[in-house]
C-alpha cells in the first residue's frame, strides 16, 4: 500500500547536476530502506544508492560514489538523489524503491517490494 512517485528527471549537460525526488504516500517508513536504481536501454537494472530510513545510513554504487548523494526528509516522506558531475553514462530511467524492514541496505532489486514508475535522466556529451 505504498505509493512512490519520482520527479526531477530531465536533460542535463555533462558535468551538470540534477536532483531527483521520490515522494511516498500510504504508509509510514520507519522500518524501511529506500533505494534508487537505474536502467539504461538494453541493460539490466542496477543499484545506485540506498538509505536506511530510521538512521540515515547510506550505501552507494562505486560508479556514483562521490558524485551522488542520497538523503531523506522524514516530515515530507521524501527521499532525494542529488546528482552532480553527471556523465553521459548516467543516462537511464531512475527508479525509487522501498524495502520493508530494510536493515542491510540491499543492492539487489528483487529485495525491494515497492517501486515508482521511474523518471528519465538524460546526460548529453
Amino acid at each position: 500500500q505504498v505509493q512512490l512517485v519520482e520527479s526531477g528527471g530531465g536533460l542535463a549537460q555533462a558535468g551538470g547536476s540534477l536532483r531527483l525526488s521520490c515522494a511516498a504516500s500510504g504508509r509510514t517508513f520507519s522500518a524501511y530502506a529506500m533505494g534508487w536504481f537505474r536502467q539504461a536501454p538494453g541493460k539490466e537494472r542496477e543499484f545506485v544508492a540506498a538509505i536506511r530510513w530510521s538512521d540515515g545510513t547510506t550505501a552507494y554504487a562505486d560508479s556514483v560514489k562521490g558524485r551522488f548523494t542520497i538523503s531523506r526528509d522524514n516530515v515530507k516522506k521524501t527521499v532525494y538523489l542529488q546528482m552532480t558531475s553527471l556523465k553521459p553514462e548516467d543516462t537511464a530511467v531512475y527508479y525509487c524503491a522501498a524495502d520493508r524492514g530494510g536493515l542491510w541496505l540491499s543492492r539487489l532489486s528483487y529485495q525491494y517490494e515497492y517501486w515508482g514508475q521511474g523518471t528519465q535522466v538524460t546526460v548529453s556529451s
